[in-house]
C-alpha cells in the first residue's frame, strides 16, 4: 500500500484541494474528449467526391441536355440514395463515441483532506482516493489499496458474465459495477487513458470500405474509361463520314448515358434493402446496406462463446452424489441465487445449483452466513435445525471443500474419510475438470460454532458447465460446408474453451492458444500460425483487435460477433462487426448487423441470405453491363461497316430505360441457389475473367445479330425508319431473352422476373405500334415477318448462354 501512495504522490487521508486543481491543469479533466464534428451539411456534400456518384451526375447532366427530364430525374433520385447512404455510414462513428460518453459515472465518493466527499467524476484526478461500495461504479480506471471481498461485475469490457474477484493491488476498471464487498482504490488513469478512452479512442476512426463498395467502385471506373472511349471514337468517326455535329453529338451523348448502367445504384440499393428485410425477420438487423453483401462474402467468423454459441446460463451436467438428499439440501440452502419468473438473479454458478435442487423441499432458517470470498474459496451458511441444533452448510472449490472434511456421508452412513477414499474423489474431480466442467465441492456438519468450517462431513461433488447452443453445432457444420472458419474468441479457460469448440465441430485438428500465449509471440509470428488457430482462450480485450487485423491481413473477409465495449474496436475493424441484441450501447453502435436473438445459427442464415444477394447482384450486373456492350459494338459496328446509326438517341435512352428497368430490378429478386451454401466464399471481383468472357460474347452476339438484321432491311430497300424500327426492337428483344438467361437456379424462383419480362414488352409494343409515342421514337409499325425475324434471332443469345455454360469454366 505504502509504494502504490507513494508512486500516485498521495496519502492515505487523499488530496488537498490545492493538489487537486494542479493536477486538473496537468492532466485535464475525467472526460473523454469530444473531436470537433463536421458540420452535417459538409458530411453530406462530401458524398459526392465519388467516382461513380460523379459519372451518374453527368449523366443527368446529359439527359437534362438532350431533353430527357424523366430519365434525368431517376438518375438524380439513385444519386440521392447513394449520398443519404453514404452519410448515415459516417455519422455512426459519432454516434458510438456519444454512447461511450453515456457510460461515464455522475459522482464519486472521494477521500480528500480526512474528509469523505461526493464529487461530480468529471474532477477526479490522478491520486485520487475513491470509496467503493457495493451497488457503486468504478469512476475512474483504479489500482486497489483495500479490498474486503470486492466482486467486480467486467462483462461491458470482457463480455464474460461470471462476476471477477479483486484483491489489493488489483485494477478496478471506469465503470465496473461493484457487485459485492467495499475497499479503497488510487486513480491510476482518468478520461482518455482509461480502458473506455483507448476504445474511445478507436471507435472514432473512419469506417473502412466493404468489399462490394470497393467493387462498385472499380466497376465504375472500368465503365467510365469505356464510355468515354467509346463517346470519343463513335464522335469522330461519325464526323469523317459527313454526319451533323449536333446530331453526332446527340448520339454520342445518349450512349454514353446507355454505357452507364446508372440504374445499378438502384437495383443495388433495392436488392439490398429487400435483404435486409428478410435478414430482420430472421432477428438480424442489419444496419448498412452493403453489409449485407459482405456477410454472403466472409470467409471466416469470430464468434464469441457465451451467449452466442452457448446458452449463457450455466447447467448441471454431471454429479458424484454420495447422500443425494443432503447434497440438494446444501444446494438449496447455501445459496443467494433467486429464481422469479424462471429469470435468474445473481450469480450463475449458485443459479444453476438452485435449479438442480429447485423441486427439493425445505425451509430451515438462516442465521449466519460466511460470504464466499478469493483466499478461501468456498460459502458457508449456518441454519437452525431446531431448538437446540444447528446445521453448517458448506461449498465451494473441490479441493478446498475436501481438504476441511474429516468424514464422508455415505449415503447416510458417515465414515472416516481416509487417503484411499480422498485418492478417489480427488480422480473424480480431475476426470470432472478434464471435460471442462466447473466442479463444485458440497460438505456440511452438525453443530460447531468454534471453527464451522473444520472437520465437515464430504456428500458430493456437481459439475457444471455453459452448454452449447441446440443449433449450434449444425451451424458450425453449415459453415465449414460453405467453406467458411469458425474461430472462437473467448474470455474463458483454455479447458472450458477447448471442450465446447471440440462439442461443436469448431476444434478438430487446428490448435488452441491462450492470450498470454499471444502476447509472447510477434506478429510475423503470428501470422505465421494463424490459419491453423481455431480457439483463442482468456484473451484480453485488445487481443481481439489484433487477431481481426491479423485474419484480415491474411485475405480473409473477417465477421466478428462481440457485446462487451471491449468489443466496439474489433466489430469496427472488422469486415463485418455483429453486436448481440443484449450487448452494450457502444458495441451495437460500432457493429454493422445487431444478432437479436444472440444466436450463432442467425448468422448462418444471415449468410445463406447474402450470398443469395451477392447472386442476384452478380445477375443484374451481368444483364445490363453485356446489354452496354451489346450497344457499343452495334453502334461502333455500324459505324465501322458506313452505315446508318440503327437507333436514335431517344432510342438509345429507351433501351437504357428497359435495361435499368423491370429486367434488372426483378433479376435483384431472385431465389437463393440450390448450391448457395455448398460452395466457397466469393471474394474475387463481381466481373471475374469467366463472367467478362460473357458478357463480351453475349454483347457480340446481340451486335451482330442486331447488324445482319439492320442490314437486311436496308438492303432489301426498307425505309431507313422501319430498318431501325425492327433492329431496335430486336435489340430490346434481346435484353428480354438475355434477362431470362438470368434466372437462378432454384427451387423458390421469383415470379417478378416474368412480370417484368411481360410488362418490358408489352411497352416496347406501344412505343412500336402508338402514334403518338411513334413521333418521340421515330418508329414504324412492323409486320408478322419482321417479328418471326425477331424472335428467331433474339432467341439466339439463350443458346449462346447454355454453349458458354459448357465451354467456359
Amino acid at each position: 500500500m505504502e509504494k502504490l501512495l507513494k508512486k500516485y504522490n498521495t496519502t492515505p487521508d487523499g488530496l488537498s484541494e490545492s493538489e487537486v486543481l494542479k493536477r486538473h491543469e496537468r492532466y485535464g479533466l475525467n472526460e473523454l474528449d469530444e473531436k470537433k464534428p463536421t458540420p452535417p451539411i459538409i458530411l453530406f456534400l462530401s458524398q459526392f467526391a465519388d467516382i461513380l456518384i460523379a459519372l451518374l451526375i453527368i449523366a443527368a447532366i446529359a439527359s437534362f441536355a438532350i431533353g430527357d427530364t424523366i430519365d434525368a430525374g431517376v438518375i438524380l433520385l439513385a444519386v440521392l440514395l447513394n449520398v443519404i447512404i453514404g452519410f448515415i455510414q459516417e455519422y455512426r462513428s459519432i454516434r458510438a463515441v456519444n454512447s461511450l460518453k453515456d457510460l461515464m459515472v455522475k459522482k464519486a465518493i472521494v477521500k480528500r483532506n480526512n474528509e469523505v466527499l461526493e464529487v461530480d467524476a468529471r474532477f477526479l484526478t490522478i491520486g485520487d482516493i475513491v470509496i467503493l461500495e457495493e451497488g457503486n461504479k468504478s469512476p475512474a480506471d483504479l489500482i486497489l489499496i483495500e479490498s474486503n471481498d470486492i466482486n467486480c461485475d467486467e462483462s461491458f469490457l470482457t463480455g464474460e458474465s461470471e462476476a471477477v474477484i479483486k484483491e489489493e493491488k488489483d485494477a478496478v476498471f471506469m465503470d465496473s459495477n461493484i457487485i459485492s464487498g467495499h475497499g479503497l482504490g488510487i486513480v491510476t488513469d482518468i478520461g482518455m487513458d482509461t480502458e473506455i478512452g483507448k476504445i474511445a479512442e478507436i471507435v472514432h476512426e473512419e469506417d473502412e470500405k466493404t468489399p462490394l463498395a470497393v467493387k462498385v467502385g472499380k466497376l465504375g471506373k472500368i465503365l467510365s474509361a469505356i464510355a468515354i472511349l467509346v463517346c470519343t471514337v463513335i464522335f469522330i468517326l461519325e464526323l469523317i463520314q459527313g454526319a451533323g455535329i449536333v446530331e453526332t453529338f446527340m448520339t454520342a451523348v445518349s450512349l454514353a448515358v446507355a454505357a452507364i448502367p446508372e440504374g445499378l445504384p438502384a437495383v443495388l440499393t433495392l436488392t439490398l434493402a429487400l435483404g435486409m428485410s428478410e435478414m430482420a425477420s430472421s432477428d438480424a438487423l442489419v444496419k448498412r446496406l452493403l453489409s449485407v453483401e459482405t456477410l454472403g462474402s466472409c470467409t471466416i467468423i469470430c464468434s464469441d462463446k457465451t451467449g452466442t454459441l452457448t446458452d449463457n446460463k450455466m447447467s448441471v451436467v454431471e454429479s458424484y452424489l454420495l447422500n443425494k438428499d443432503k447434497l440438494l439440501l446444501i444446494s438449496k440452502l447455501c445459496n443467494n441465487a433467486i429464481i422469479k419468473d424462471n429469470a435468474l438473479i445473481g450469480n450463475q454458478t449458485d443459479g444453476a445449483i438452485l435449479r438442480f435442487a429447485q423441486n427439493y423441499e425445505t425451509s430451515l432458517e438462516r442465521i449466519d452466513e460466511i460470504p464466499l470470498d478469493s483466499n478461501r474459496k468456498m460459502m458457508t451458511t449456518i441454519h437452525r435445525l431446531d431448538s437446540e441444533n444447528k446445521i453448517v452448510l458448506s461449498k465451494g472449490a473441490p479441493e478446498i471443500i475436501l481438504n476441511n472434511c474429516k468424514y464422508i456421508d455415505n449415503n447416510g452412513s458417515i465414515e472416516i474419510l481416509d487417503e484411499e477414499i480422498k485418492e478417489t474423489v480427488v480422480k473424480r474431480i480431475d476426470e470432472m475438470s478434464d471435460e471442462a466442467l466447473r466442479v463444485i465441492g458440497f460438505a456440511y456438519k452438525i453443530n460447531d460454532d468454534e471453527r464451522p468450517e473444520e472437520n465437515l462431513i464430504f456428500t458430493g461433488l456437481l459439475g457444471l458447465i455453459d452448454p452449447p447452443k441446440k443449433n449450434a453445432k449444425k451451424a458450425v457444420k453449415e459453415c465449414i460446408n460453405a467453406g467458411i472458419k469458425v474461430r472462437m474468441i473467448t474470455g474463458d479457460h483454455e479447458k472450458t474453451a477447448s471442450a465446447i469448440a471440440k462439442q461443436l465441430g469448431i476444434l478438430t485438428d487446428g490448435r488452441v492458444i491462450t492470450g498470454k500465449e499471444l502476447e509472447k509471440i510477434s506478429d510475423e509470428e503470428y501470422l505465421a500460425i494463424a490459419d491453423d488457430i481455431q480457439v483463442y482462450a482468456r484473451v484480453k480485450p485488445a487481443q481481439k483487435m489484433r487477431i481481426v487485423e491479423a485474419l484480415k491481413d491474411l485475405g480473409n473477409i473477417v465477421a466478428m460477433t462481440g457485446d462487451g465495449i471491449n468489443d466496439a474496436p474489433a466489430l469496427k475493424k472488422a469486415s463485418i462487426g455483429i453486436a448481440m441484441g443484449d450487448g452494450t450501447d457502444v458495441s451495437k453502435e460500432s457493429s454493422d448487423m445487431i444478432l437479436q436473438d444472440n444466436d450463432f445459427s442467425t448468422i448462418v442464415k444471415a449468410i445463406k441470405e447474402g450470398r443469395k444477394i451477392y447472386d442476384n447482384i452478380k445477375r443484374f450486373v451481368k444483364f445490363q453491363v453485356s446489354t452496354n456492350v451489346g450497344a457499343i459494338l452495334t453502334i461502333v459496328g455500324t459505324s465501322l461497316l458506313n452505315l446508318p446509326l440503327p437507333f436514335n438517341p431517344a432510342q438509345l435512352l429507351w433501351l437504357n430505360i428497359v435495361m435499368d428497368g423491370p429486367p434488372a430490378q426483378t433479376l435483384g429478386m431472385e431465389g437463393a441457389e440450390k448450391d448457395t451454401m455448398a460452395r466457397p466464399p466469393e471474394t474475387g471481383d463481381i466481373l471475374t475473367k469467366k463472367t467478362l468472357t460473357e458478357i463480351f460474347l453475349l454483347g457480340l452476339v446481340m451486335a451482330t445479330g442486331t447488324i445482319l438484321v439492320f442490314s437486311w432491311e436496308i438492303y432489301s430497300g426498307a425505309p431507313t425508319e422501319k430498318a431501325m424500327s425492327v433492329a431496335f426492337t430486336l435489340f430490346v428483344v434481346y435484353q428480354l431473352f438475355n434477362a431470362f438467361n438470368g434466372r437462378s437456379n432454384s427451387t423458390k424462383s421469383s415470379k417478378y422476373l416474368y412480370i417484368g419480362l411481360a410488362l418490358s414488352f408489352m411497352l416496347q409494343l406501344l412505343i412500336i405500334y402508338i402514334p403518338q409515342l411513334q413521333i418521340i421514337f421515330r418508329t414504324t409499325a412492323i409486320g408478322i415477318a419482321e417479328w418471326t425475324i425477331i424472335i428467331i434471332v433474339a432467341s439466339t443469345i439463350i443458346a449462346a448462354q447454355k454453349i458458354m455454360n459448357k465451354v467456359i469454366k
